[in-house]
């Protein structure tokens, strides 16, 4: 499902307009990166939670010549799936 799926199953679902769907799909995904952008945690309880993991810098290998590269301190989003949604999508 991508984004625009995902509109048209709520315009659907409660029948609203595509604009209006649209805007509740925008806002959705806007809170959600506005948050992590702040360093804070998202939680969506029996889904999951999103939040802001950080990586220490290292020394890695460039794997064509082998030399060594130092790698910088980063923070990546990370999605950890809730127990509802592990349950629904393990069952047989």
């Amino acid at each position: 499902m991508n984004r625009s799926d995902l509109i048209n199953a709520l315009k659907d679902r409660m029948g609203l307009s595509r604009k209006k769907a649209e805007k509740v799909v925008d806002t959705f995904f806007d809170a959600i990166n506005v948050t992590l952008s702040k360093g804070e945690r998202v939680e969506i309880r029996g889904f999951g939670s999103f939040m802001v993991k950080h990586y220490k810098p290292y020394v890695g290998r460039n794997p064509k010549t082998g030399a060594q590269i130092n790698v910088p301190a980063k923070k990546l989003p990370f999605f950890k799936v809730g127990k509802k949604l592990k349950g629904m999508v393990d069952k047989p």
